[in-house]
């Protein structure tokens, strides 16, 4: 029936594994717990010999697309379920839910993110703002636009269909392959549908950390951009340096980035990030990347 893949690195996901057992338990229903220990250092604190729980251990860190496909080709059931380490069911039914949802027939199923409401540290305001602006959306939003909103931290997925679509991916450690995983799903025809079952998002990054990952998310698009050339995609930043490019304005943007770059950072980082700001920031250093970076 159901197979609840776990990659982690460094992060302790008992808490995570209790919480999915018992709700799987409750279910009555075939199920396995695969946890990938990619290369960490720190490990698990305990899975309390929970029946149908496996950890299994890589000792150097692979990322998280290669430890997903190893995830996916050691799973038995028809139903792959991917969390990621960092993150913790909202609500109690949360497996029944989605247990619900297979009934609906589509070949994915996505559930989406919670935020916590109380305002964390200065130093990670900009990934708690950003996640409460762009990703906690609910889902008869995110099917209006279905490949728009992938957050591959709590989906739902045919084995299948996920070894199709996932085995396109490079072996690549990069960060923002959810943007080119929605573009997969997307020129695959992969029929998905959004469902509110959110997963709360734990571990939320410093800023600084954060916004190097946007940075090598506006890397990863470019590549896939210049390497794939997808025209079949429902990504705004994408769509946007496209038009940028078409109207030949990249070098305006770049000078844009390299001359304001340092006061935008400052906002960034700093008590009262703008995300309006964040998005200006992305796209500026897409086109500098892609004029000083990506064609270098």
């Amino acid at each position: 029936m159901l197979s609840v893949l776990i990659p982690t690195y460094n992060y302790d996901v008992s808490k995570l594994i209790a919480t999915i057992h018992l709700q799987l338990s409750n279910c009555n229903v075939p199920f396995e717990i695969l946890v990938l220990e990619d290369g960490s250092t720190q490990h698990i604190n305990s899975t309390n010999n929970l029946s149908n729980t496996t950890v299994l251990v890589n000792k150097t860190n692979n990322g998280r697309v290669k430890a997903r496909q190893e995830l996916a080709l050691k799973a038995n059931y028809e139903w792959l379920l991917f969390l990621d380490a960092d993150v913790l069911p909202k609500s109690k039914s949360f497996i029944s839910n989605y247990i619900d949802a297979i009934k609906l027939k589509h070949d994915a199923y996505f559930g989406g993110f919670a935020y916590y409401k109380a305002k964390p540290k200065k130093q990670y305001l900009l990934r708690w703002k950003y996640g409460t602006t762009k990703e906690e959306v609910i889902a008869v939003k995110r099917n209006l636009s279905p490949y728009k909103v992938i957050i591959s931290a709590n989906y739902l997925i045919r084995k299948k269909v996920f070894n199709t679509v996932n085995l396109k991916i490079e072996d690549n450690k990069g960060y923002g392959f959810d943007n080119y995983f929605g573009a997969l799903l997307q020129n695959n025809n992969v029929n998905i549908y959004h469902i509110d079952n959110e997963v709360y998002h734990l571990g939320i990054e410093e800023s600084s950390l954060y916004l190097k990952k946007k940075e090598q998310a506006a890397l990863t698009l470019l590549h896939f951009y210049k390497t794939e050339g997808f025209n079949n995609h429902s990504n705004d930043l994408l769509r946007l340096f496209s038009k940028i490019k078409t109207l030949k304005l990249v070098w305006l943007f770049s000078l844009f980035y390299k001359l304001f770059k340092t006061k935008m950072k400052k906002n960034l980082l700093g008590k009262a990030p703008s995300i309006s700001l964040l998005q200006a920031y992305r796209i500026t250093f897409m086109c500098y990347a892609y004029k000083h970076i990506i064609t270098a």
